[in-house]
């Protein structure tokens, strides 16, 4: 039986909201745990966004105030189905923690002194310490592909900042990206120039 117009018109919708609820309930660890999971959904099996544009959704999702994954959600499914896609993934990414959250603090006192909720928190900060490091190393590769030295230059200063200088990160995406549109106008007037010669 063929699906109907308005049927396939619905699809993305559904599929968009259950995508970021399914990713949301099995997340632990932060908005970083999810990024990779969201690539590895959106980019390599639905192929509704490409591996740039993931790149520059996580780099907007981490410097914009509110939760990354929250972020993230909202600018996936704006892009993939607009206003109404944007609310969707947003109700997809919040429900889960929301509801879990709440039947937690039910019982938080049975659970918050019991060692083995204690060893499996243990545990999952191990993991997503694992998942965090997996991250890293996938953004920088995607990050320095084609290498070239303003974007390694960026990174190394902005780790050093952070790590051992503990300057406010709002102060380090600003320059970044001050340093970034800089490097936007100059190859863009290169360009201009070259074509005119």
């Amino acid at each position: 039986m063929k699906a109907t117009s308005e049927e396939k018109a619905r699809k993305p919708y559904l599929q968009l909201f259950f995508s970021t609820l399914q990713l949301s309930a099995f997340t632990f660890g932060g908005g970083f745990v999810i990024i990779p999971l969201m690539r590895k959904k959106f980019v390599e099996k639905l192929h509704w966004i490409d591996e740039k544009e993931m790149m520059d959704f996580t780099a907007i999702a981490q410097s914009s105030p509110g939760a990354i994954a929250v972020n993230a959600s909202i600018l996936i499914g704006y892009h993939v189905a607009g206003i109404l896609g944007a609310i969707l993934t947003v109700l997809g990414a919040v429900l889960p923690p929301l509801i879990i959250i709440s039947v937690i603090s039910l019982c938080y006192d049975a659970f918050r002194d019991n060692v083995w909720v204690n060893m499996v928190m243990l545990g999952m900060q191990a993991g997503v310490a694992a998942v965090i490091c997996d991250v890293v190393v996938t953004m920088a590769k995607n990050v320095l592909k084609p290498f070239r030295w303003v974007p390694l230059a960026v990174m190394l200063a902005a780790f050093a900042a952070t790590w051992f200088f503990h300057i406010n990160v709002i102060w380090i995406i600003l320059v970044c990206g001050a340093i970034g549109a800089i490097e936007s106008i100059w190859k863009s007037k290169k360009g201009k120039g070259l074509e005119q010669s």
